[in-house]
């Protein structure tokens, strides 16, 4: 018997739009009778999800960055609320995006509506203050790190442990660093992969520090190459803006999504994101920078609880990709960690081996399977 029952869920993020849509077919595949609908991109709705606001609209990064996108960020949220109240979904799936869906699945509690929360906030990174208001509106929550799953125990928070949903995707590997046991010489010419972000916001801030650290490098050493990845989420208009404003003499091709990055580059140079353990898995070297505007990171400073920010250097316990953070994150910092990473073609071989090794960390492929089960048992 059909259960034409009805399922909320939110991604506010590229990545988010990615993993939900995955969960999403798996429990279509399940019951093909589910009604989806809610607040995401592409990916959602190419999945089968009514799609009531676009996420871009409300993905935003950053203290004070909120502030220019407040407006949309207010429809959203009114939306959601409308949306709870008049369609009583059986369950509310929320993904990543904390700000946003920590106040929705608030809404959610007090109409009795069931929420099962995907992949974390990083409450034991920062304001931990928060685990208590999840221990109270959230019903079951799925993480992708084995360390966040004894975080809410302690805490006493309905938890599941599911693994990375990056490891359901095809591995892609970089076929510079793929034969390790090879003692081959890394070519002289390199090519250089610059991962900016998926939104705006970021594009903003890093495309142009990184337009002129290609800059600074092709001076440096002549045939080097770059790549920069245009995420799906964004307009290529935008890229070319900014390339407007920023000229540079540099070799520097765009393209679409990280697979011809992965697949090349000798090095990479990555915002802060879930792309970097994308780019850790394929085996391919980084380095990790990221900035945000100034009273936030002020804000941030004082709030974080962790010695890293990125996601390798954290999943490794311990900092085995160099982080260039805010004022740090400037063209001449990160050309200089380029060049010195690349004189050293022993090391890139033992941070790609280093890297590749961090799969069995994050547990096995199945994620989105299990995320799905956990739903339909809620259901």
């Amino acid at each position: 018997m059909k259960s034409e029952k009805c399922v909320m869920i939110i991604a506010g993020e590229a990545s988010g739009d990615l993993h939900g849509s995955n969960v999403v077919r798996v429990m279509k595949q399940r019951d093909n009778s589910l009604f989806f609908y809610g607040i995401g991109g592409t990916l959602l709705k190419q999945a089968g999800v009514k799609i009531m606001m676009d996420a871009s609209e409300i993905s935003v990064v950053g203290i004070t960055e909120v502030l220019s996108r407040a407006g949309n960020i207010w429809r959203g949220m009114s939306l959601a609320k409308e949306l709870l109240r008049t369609m009583r979904p059986d369950l509310l799936i929320l993904i990543d995006f904390p700000d946003f869906n920590l106040r929705v699945a608030a809404i959610a509690k007090r109409l009795g509506i069931p929420v099962l929360y995907y992949i974390s906030p990083q409450v034991w990174a920062w304001r931990q203050g928060r685990v208590k208001k999840i221990a109270k509106i959230v019903d079951h929550i799925a993480v992708i790190f084995p360390f966040e799953e004894a975080f809410y125990r302690k805490h006493r928070v309905p938890v599941t442990f599911v693994g990375h949903p990056l490891l359901d995707m095809p591995l892609i590997e970089n076929s510079l660093f793929s034969l390790l046991t090879s003692h081959f010489p890394l070519p002289t010419s390199h090519l250089i992969g610059f991962l900016p972000g998926s939104r705006e916001g970021e594009i903003v801030r890093h495309l142009p520090v990184m337009l002129k650290s290609a800059q600074i490098l092709s001076q440096r050493q002549k045939d080097l190459k770059f790549l920069i990845s245009l995420a799906p989420s964004l307009e290529r208009s935008l890229i070319d803006k900014i390339f407007a404003q920023y000229p540079s003499e540099a070799d520097i091709e765009i393209v679409n999504g990280t697979t011809p990055v992965f697949e090349k580059a000798s090095l990479v140079v990555a915002a802060s994101g879930t792309v970097t353990l994308e780019t850790a898995l394929s085996g391919t070297p980084l380095m990790v920078m990221y900035k945000v505007s100034p009273l936030s990171y002020r804000i941030g400073r004082a709030l974080i609880k962790v010695s890293h920010i990125s996601l390798v250097n954290l999943v490794a316990g311990r900092g085995i990709v160099p982080e260039l953070i805010q004022d740090q994150a400037s063209p001449e910092n990160i050309a200089d960690t380029v060049m010195n990473m690349l004189g050293d073609p022993d090391g890139l071989r033992q941070l790609s081996k280093t890297l590749s090794g961090l799969r069995h960390l994050l547990g096995g492929s199945g994620a989105s399977g299990r995320v799905a089960e956990i739903a339909m048992n809620m259901l």
